[in-house]
């Protein structure tokens, strides 16, 4: 058997916690000295100590724990839950580090306030284009709703590809258009990738053409997309101010990104435009 100490630092806890889980009734010492006090505890009750701290961690009470624990949950079921609040976990820390790089790229924008490039803006027809795509919604347009629902897109859309057997042959080409509806600041986001074969129910992603574009306004975009207000912003005041406007659906076209070195990405910016 342990000593109270030694049982705290073999579960990773302390000592208070220890006490006061004894206190409640949640995990009882083995044994108490009747002359000294001292509590002892034996390894087989570290089972019990993981499953207490793994059901607080999924944000039960410890009321709520003991009766878990008392209704003898089982292995697997404990493992199922943990799985999923992990999942939700994750999915909370990549939209919180999402927000913080749009947040960053608002007041790198901010401070670039009448800088903006337009000097490289080039207007070229556009040809049309066959992608195989997949498609989600995003909560909004902002970079901290885009990123992490784009780059899943992508991932299945190459799984699917490669399973399929297809080479894509250009570059990866991104398009947006609001959800259905005007209640709603969603988006939906199309992630696809040319290809020379024919549509058919039989493949686990879409395949659409693109019609071909009269004139668009382009723009070379560098850097990670995160940081993509900048030049499009850019991009709209060059628009404006040479009596275009804007029409259709905007485009992006990854010339050259890699997702593990984004502040190498070039991207194109197309936007398609009539005299206004």
């Amino acid at each position: 058997m342990f000593i109270i100490g030694d049982f705290a630092k073999l579960g990773r806890v302390s000592i208070r916690m220890l006490r006061h889980y004894d206190a409640i009734g949640l995990l009882r010492p083995t044994a108490v000295d009747a002359a000294s006090g001292y509590r002892f505890y034996e390894a087989a009750q570290l089972h019990r100590l993981n499953r207490i701290i793994a059901l607080k961690d999924l944000g039960f009470t410890l009321d709520q724990v003991g009766t878990i624990l008392d209704d003898k949950i089982d292995t697997l079921e404990l493992s199922g839950m943990l799985r999923l609040r992990r999942a939700q976990l994750e999915a909370q820390v990549n939209a919180d580090s999402a927000r913080l790089a749009s947040i960053a790229a608002r007041l790198r924008l901010i401070e670039k306030e009448g800088n903006m490039p337009t000097a490289d803006v080039v207007v070229k027809p556009i040809p049309s284009i066959r992608i195989a795509e997949m498609s989600g919604v995003a909560g909004g347009y902002g970079p901290e709703h885009i990123t992490p629902t784009i780059g899943p897109l992508y991932d299945a859309l190459m799984c699917a590809l490669g399973e399929a057997g297809i080479t894509p042959v250009g570059a990866a080409v991104a398009y947006y258009e609001p959800e259905a509806g005007d209640t709603s600041d969603a988006v939906v986001v199309h992630a696809g990738m040319p290809v020379n074969v024919s549509g058919g129910d039989g493949y686990a992603f879409d395949v659409v053409d693109l019609a071909p574009v009269t004139a668009a306004a382009t723009l070379i975009h560098r850097g990670p997309m995160d940081d993509v207000m900048q030049s499009l912003q850019g991009l709209a005041t060059w628009i404006e101010d040479n009596g275009y406007r804007p029409v259709g659906y905007h485009r992006e076209l990854y010339v050259d990104y890699d997702p593990s070195k984004p502040e190498d990405g070039v991207t194109e910016l197309q936007v398609e435009i009539v005299k206004a």
